[in-house]
Parts: C-alpha cells; structure tokens; sequence
C-alpha cells in the first residue's frame, strides 16, 4: 500500500505509477529533502510535538538513509513516486513505524516547495561564482589589451574603431547585471514554505520561523495557499539564466566570427576547439558554437515553466510537477557553460596586428572628420555631407581617408589643415573618445577599476552565503 492508500480498496495501475513517478529526477533532491527533515523533526521535538526520544530516532535515521542515498545501496523506487515517499519509506524500513511521525504538520506540497528552494538557493551561489570568474578572464583580456585597436561595429559593418579591451569590458559590465539579478532573486528564493501544510497550514503548535531559521532562511511565506503554489522563483531563475544565456550567446558569434579566416582576429587554444572528421586544416569553435546553440534550450524552460504555471487555481495542482525538470536541466547547461567559458576567454590569442591592419583599411575615422570640419565652425549636417563626398571620391581612386594628400583634402573643404593626418590616426581617434564610458584608454581603465570594485563585493555576498548556507548544508 501507497504512505497516502488508506482509503483506496485497489493499488494504483503500474502504468499510473510510472507516468506520474517523479523519483527519475526528484532524486536531485534527495540530500535538500533530508536537510528539511531534519530541521522539521527538530522543531517538532522543539515544540514538544512528538517526544524527544522519538525525534532524536528520527534525525539518526535520516542520516543514514542519507549515507545510504548517497553511496547508492538505497533502492529508490517508481512505486513510492518521489523523493520525499521514498526517503520516508527507507525511514521506516530503517528505524521502524516511528519514522511514520516524521510527517507530522506538514504535506508534500510544502515540503516540495522547501526542496527546491534550498536547491535553487544553492545553485544561483554557484552560478554567480562561475560568472565571477569568466568576468576575471574577460578583465584579463581587458588589461592585456588596453592597447590593442580593433573595428567596432554596427550593423555588422565597421563603425568606428575601439579598443580591443574596451569590448571586453561590455561583456564584464553585462555579466555583472547578471550576478546583481541572481543576488536580488536570491532574497525572494531564501523564504521557508515549511508550515503551510497542504495549503491552508496545520493544526499542530508548530514554530514556522524556528525551521526557517535553522535551515538559515531569513524568513517565511506570508500565506500558506502562495507558500505551496509559488513557483514565481524558479520563473524568475529561469528568466535571470535566459540572460546570462544571451551573454553568452552573444560572446560566442563573435568569438566564431573573429576566429574565421575571414575576421582573423582572435585565435582559440587547441583545448577549446575540435576538427573535422574530413577535413584535416579544420579547427572549429565548437565550444562557442554549442554554448550558443544550448542558449534555445533555456529559453524553453522558462517558456514552458510559464505555459504550466498560467493556467493554474489554487492551491497545488499536479501540473506542478513540471517545475523541475527545466529548472535542474537549465542549472547544469548554465553550470557546464559557464565552466568551460572562463578558461576559453583566458587562453585566447588575440591577433593584435590583425586588428591593427583592420583600422587602416576601412573609413571607421570617418567621423572624427567630420567633427574635425565641426570644430573649425562648419555646421555637423554641412559636414557630414562633405565628409560623405570625401569617402565616396576614396573609393572611387581604391583608397582609404589617410592615403589621401593634404591638397585633396583641401579639395573638399579649406578648413582642413596638416593635423588632420594625426586626428585620422586610429590610436588618436580610439583617445579622442574620452568620455565616461568611452573607449580611449584612461576611461577603459576606469571601467576595470569599477567593475574590479563590484566584483569584490560579489565576492563578499558569496562568501557570506557560503558561511551561511553551505556551512548549514554541510
């Protein structure tokens, strides 16, 4: 008989057990649901709910159903359905009918609701570790290249140039919104459900703030029909990885297109690439390739998490057993990724002449000519238009702006002087742009100086939690 079958006269069909069965994956529980049991039968000896000896059983006995989860001589079975039938029953089988008061004032929907919080919280740590330590690559690159001048782009075609470190920092910059997102989710995961029972709470003298405190909550769900129904946190993870996903992303097409023989800008070692099974000169980023090709399959998560949530009354409803899956899967795809970025970043050669040689084939100076022609008192739109004529008169004569002689210069506008050759000069145009936030070389310094501060106090928060949530889980 089910834990739940005294007032059924027949056992559930086979086909019934293995259909809704959740113990293929739930199991990723196993070590949180012990932790919330343990704390719950503390509270409950606590409040002198059940008696001490029976309590003191109890938490013995789930330590070793937790070593024997964990070395794997623990039989995990489709016919108790999850994680939480499972370790109740190997309870029982351990200690004996007194691990039946295990149970007592609380349900499985809130118990469910504790487990993935305490995982979740568990994992945005790690994943803000992991993005910590890709921005530390992407900022070594930064400080190694703080003079090495590359094309910037818009719309793909060359714009204006930028510093190769500068580019750098951007991603450092996004990443950083990405860690103070999870930081902020955190506060909304690090709530106990515990107590709300099946949704309307228990009739047991229960201490709600007690277990939250000891599994290191810095409180509870206000209500108990939310407590049980909430899976706005795992939404918003999945959300919060959709966008580092995006980063990613991003990083990877350009790290495939500046590795192309076309770009040639950047090389990847040899242990972040592969080749081809025909083609011996191949050597493919298919790292960056398939980090960007799993980025649709968080997207789903989130998409499908959404779906099964919008339809829903309260309080639980089985649908609910969908939460899982893509919020474990997205937690390992953002875990491998971000892994595997950190020490791809670091060991990219960076073809400095490359880029260099880019600069002075293109009219990404364009610009700094026309504010040149501004800065002598013709008007921008005047300017633009002569700067316009300029650049097609270049390419009509296979030329670029400082190939061409101060008397064709002069051709176009009289107030073009000698100086122009050293404001066109790709280095100068880089510097010209010192504003907060620009690419010459004193902002982008300043950039890593900012972003060097934030990274220390994303450090301090995950050392804080780290003393304060893992110590408990330990």
């Amino acid at each position: 008989m089910k834990l739940w079958g005294g007032r059924f006269t027949k056992p559930t069909n086979q086909l019934v057990d293995e259909y809704t069965a959740s113990i293929y994956f739930d199991k990723k529980l196993a070590s949180f649901d012990i932790q919330g049991s343990i704390a719950h039968v503390e509270m409950l000896k606590a409040c002198g709910i059940i008696p001490e000896a029976d309590a003191d059983t109890i938490a013995a006995g789930l330590q070793t159903v937790a070593k024997k989860i964990e070395d794997g001589t623990a039989v995990l079975t489709a016919e108790n359905e999850d994680i939480h039938m499972n370790v109740e029953k190997l309870l029982i089988e351990e200690i004996g009918a007194v691990g039946g008061k295990l149970h007592t004032g609380r349900s499985r929907n809130d118990q469910v609701a504790l487990d993935m919080r305490l995982y979740l919280r568990e994992a945005i740590i790690e994943i803000t570790e992991l993005i910590v330590g890709v921005q530390e690559s992407l900022l070594n690159q930064a400080k190694a290249n703080l003079d090495t001048v590359m094309p910037g782009y818009t719309h793909l075609q060359r714009a204006q140039p930028v510093l190769f470190g500068h580019h750098m920092m951007a991603y450092v910059f996004m990443f950083q919104r990405d860690v103070e997102r999870l930081m902020d989710s955190f506060k909304r995961v690090n709530k106990s459900p515990l107590g709300a029972g099946a949704l309307a709470g228990t009739t047991f003298p229960i201490d709600r703030h007690l277990v939250a405190d000891k599994l290191g909550f810095t409180g509870i769900s206000e209500n108990s029909l939310d407590a049980v129904s909430d899976r706005d946190f795992v939404v918003e993870f999945l959300a919060n990885a959709s966008l580092i996903s995006t980063h990613l992303s991003r990083l990877c097409e350009e790290i495939v297109q500046w590795s192309s023989a076309e770009f040639n800008f950047v090389e990847l070692d040899d242990a972040f690439s592969t080749g081809s099974s025909m083609m011996p000169q191949k050597k493919n980023p298919d790292v960056a390739e398939l980090v960007r090709g799993k980025t649709g399959r968080v997207y789903g998560h989130l998409m499908g998490m959404l779906t099964t949530l919008k339809g829903l009354p309260l309080a639980y409803n089985k649908d609910m057993q969908e939460d899982k899956e893509g919020m474990f899967d997205t937690v390992e795809t953002l875990r491998g990724a971000l892994a595997l970025f950190a020490p791809m970043i670091e060991t990219i050669q960076v073809k400095k002449e490359k880029m260099d040689a880019a600069v002075r084939e293109d009219f990404s100076n364009a610009t700094d000519l026309a504010d040149y022609l501004v800065g002598k008192g013709m008007p921008f739109r005047e300017s633009h238009a002569v700067v316009g004529q300029v650049v097609l008169a270049c390419i009509n004569d296979n030329k670029y702006l400082l190939d061409m002689s101060l008397e064709e210069f002069q051709s176009f506008s009289n107030l073009i002087e000698s100086d122009i050759f050293n404001v066109l000069h790709p280095e100068t145009v880089v510097n010209a742009r010192d504003v907060a936030g620009g690419t010459a070389k004193n902002r982008v310094e300043e950039q890593i100086t900012t972003a060097v501060a934030a990274m220390k106090e994303s450090n301090n928060w995950i050392q804080l939690q780290v003393k304060t949530i893992r110590v408990l889980s330990e």
